[in-house]
This record gives C-alpha cells, structure tokens and sequence, in this order.
C-alpha cells in the first residue's frame, strides 16, 4: 500500500461531498407532476442547484422561488433565485421569506407545491412572528451561535419564532399536495430540524423553546420573551389536518456520504471504521475521545488493525469563549492535535461539506503527526489559540486550510482521521 496521506484525505472528502450532489440525487426523488401547477419553492445553502436539478429533469413547466447563501447561486430558467445572509438572516432573507410564505398561499388544491430544503435554510428562510421585528431574530440567531446549543435546539428557538417554519409553511400551502425534497444537515436525519421543518408537523413546543434559553442561561430580550411567554400560535402538531397532503422524502444524508468514502478507502486497502454519521457535542471534548481512539488503533489495533481510517458525520458545537477565528472543525482539529501529541502516524481532516467552517472561507483543515511541532516553530501556541477559539489562524499559518469554495450542498460535517502501520 502506497498512498499520500494528504491527497488521500481530500479524495475521502470529495467523495462524501459528491455524494450529495443535488445534480445526482434530485432527479431520482421527484414525485409525479400534478393537474395543475407546479410551484418550486425552497432554501438553503443547496437550493439554487437544487432548483436547478428540478428544472433539468421536470417534464412540464415549473415556476417558483428560492433562497440560497450570498455566493452560492447556479444559473435557472423559470425558478427565481434569491441570495440572502448565513448563519445570521437579513433583511433579504426576511423579503424572500414572506414571498414564499405568499407563493404557498396562492396554491390550489390541484397544485404541487416541491420544497427544496438544505442546511442553512433556517437562517436564510427569515420571517419573524407577529410583533417581532428582524433584529431581534439577528440577536437570538447570534446568541444561540455562541452558546453552545445544539442545532435542534436552535431550531426549536426559530420554529416558536417564524411566521413560516415548524410546519407553517405547509399549513399555508393547505390543500395542495406539497412534497417536500431535503438534504439533510442534521444529526439524525429529522426532517422536522432539517431547515427548523417548514413543512413537516412540529412536536417541540413554546414550553421548549423557553427552556432552552434556561438551559444555556440567554436574556431574550423583552418582546422575545413576551412572545414565548403567551404562546398564542403553537406550531401545527402530528395529525394537524392541514398537512395531510404533506410528504418529505430525504435525498442525500450524511450516512450516504460517509457510505462513499468507506468504499474508496476499501479500494485503497485501508479499513474504514465508522464512529457514527450523528456526532455531537462540544468540538474540542469530541476530538479527545477521538485522539483516544486513534491511539487505540495505532497501538493495539482495536477496532481495527492500521492502516485504517475513523470517520465520521454531525454536528459539533463551540462554546465561543475566545476572540479567535474559526468554526467547529478547525476547533475540533486544533484540539484533536493537541490531544493526539505528536502521535506518529496518525493524519485527520475535518471539514463542512457545504464549503464555509462557520463564517470563515474554509471547508476545514488538515492535521498530520508534526503539525504541533511545525506550530511550535512558527511561534504558535497550540493551546493557547485553542483556549481562544482561534483554530482558523492556527492552521492558516501552517498553510493546512482546506478550501473548497461553496460546495453547493450540505450533509453536515465529515471527520477523517486516517492511522497507517508503523
């Protein structure tokens, strides 16, 4: 066996992001055309190539609207695109949002209404409840993204929040048939958190969403906390009538990813060993457990003997106490190298496969068995970056970014830590 580590591990990434092409898993999910109109509506950072995987395969004629990510538009021909902000939402977002609200109202019992979900889709598909104003949202949305909350917990927040998630969506579009294709971005694979679920019943409740600002010890503010406190509008629950002739069928998850990149990795000769596709908690806490178990690889061949590669899918959170830059996978690789301490051997990468690790324009980064050593001679203070949520620039200086550009679909986040035969 004769691989290069790095190039072995951006193939395993490019795989898992193949994957989840919209171009290749679209056109397999559609459902049959209906008597009347087809309306396309959608968000997410995959919508625009979503939409246009829809019109490249639909038999008659389509219309529509859908928001995607600022930079991640493709090309349509009767869908209209609409690029607004992520993870924080605008007042694009906001605009596209009621329009799509409308579109879903105009339809007739005769129509299809085809939802396009993907990651991103709960910020960038913004409209706030009665009596709540955007900025307030921006405020919760911020909040939320730094205290370490779990994506459904988020999602349960901005479903009690939305005008339009939470299974609104498709209670507006009530009686037209609305089949709803997603590729998910959350750990499990739950179409009612996927995009915080516009389409798909609700089981969270106003009760929920207030613990959840208990729990992580966040002041809303006082016409947030006034709108959670009444409770006037509980989201449409299992069984609610109105989404009767609702249906979502998933078209990528990470699961199908991480599938792909075990094949390759077989093919190479090296064992794959799959920890989970729905991976959470604190990034810099999981990288630990995963130093531990790449050590028990390299040392005891358990669970397997080297060469091997761990991988793995979810969703990690960052509880930002620093000043630094960087998302959850440069966080994890930063503390997964610190923890890992120079172990020989033993190359990982981590990356979101939409492209964007947090706000930052990286997919991730790589860390290989000197990468301390070679921060240590840049004048890097491995732990004292980490300890400053500033992986970002740890790895920039190194010149181990990985950088895909936007990626055009989203199935979370893939791991790869790859242990080979001393």
């Amino acid at each position: 066996m004769s691989i290069e580590p790095r190039a072995f591990l951006r193939q395993l990434l490019d795989v898992a992001i193949s994957a989840a092409d919209p171009d290749e898993c679209v056109a397999p999910n559609l459902p049959d055309p209906p008597k009347v109109r087809t309306i396309v509506i959608g968000a997410g950072k995959a919508a625009a190539k979503m939409a246009r995987a829809v019109e490249a395969s639909w038999s008659g004629p389509v219309s529509g609207l859908v928001v995607t990510r600022y930079g991640h538009s493709v090309p349509c021909a009767s869908i209209e695109l609409v690029e607004a902000s992520h993870p924080v939402p605008d007042a694009a977002g906001e605009t596209a949002a009621r329009r799509i609200l409308a579109l879903a109202q105009e339809a007739g019992a005769e129509d299809l209404v085809l939802c396009l979900m993907s990651g991103g889709a709960s910020a960038l598909l913004s409209l706030p409840g009665d009596g709540l104003s955007l900025r307030e949202k921006q405020a919760v949305n911020r909040d939320l993204l730094r205290s370490g909350a779990n994506i459904t917990e988020m999602n349960c927040v901005r479903k009690h929040l939305s005008a339009i998630k939470g299974g609104r969506l498709a209670a507006a579009a009530s009686p037209a048939r609305v089949v709803t294709l997603a590729i998910s971005d959350v750990p499990g694979d739950d179409p009612a958190v996927i995009g915080s679920g516009p389409t798909v019943a609700d089981a969270t409740s106003f009760a929920e969403a207030r613990a959840v600002f208990d729990k992580y010890e966040l002041a809303p503010s006082e016409a947030v906390g006034r709108f959670l406190a009444a409770a006037e509008d509980e989201t449409p629950s299992p069984g609610d009538p109105r989404l009767a002739h609702a249906s979502c069928r998933l078209v990528a998850t990470p699961q199908m990813c991480l599938d792909a990149a075990a094949d390759v990795a077989r093919g190479a000769g090296i064992t794959p060993v799959t920890l989970g596709d729905a991976i959470e908690g604190e990034a810099r806490e999981v990288a630990t457990v995963m130093a531990g178990i790449a050590r028990q690889v390299a040392r005891h061949g358990q669970p397997s003997p080297a060469p091997a590669v761990l991988l793995s899918g979810g969703e990690t959170t960052v509880t930002v106490r620093g000043a630094g830059r960087g998302g959850r996978n440069v966080e994890f690789l930063l503390a997964l190298a610190v923890a890992l301490e120079g172990e020989a051997d033993i190359w990982a990468l981590a990356a979101d496969t939409d492209g964007v690790d947090g706000t930052e324009d990286n997919a991730g980064a790589i860390v290989t068995p000197d990468t301390l050593a070679r921060g240590e001679r840049a004048g890097l203070d491995a732990g004292a970056m980490l300890a400053d949520n500033d992986g970002y620039s740890f790895f920039k200086n190194l010149g181990d970014l990985v950088m895909t550009g936007p990626t055009l679909t989203n199935v979370n986040d893939f791991r790869a830590i790859l242990v080979l035969p001393r």
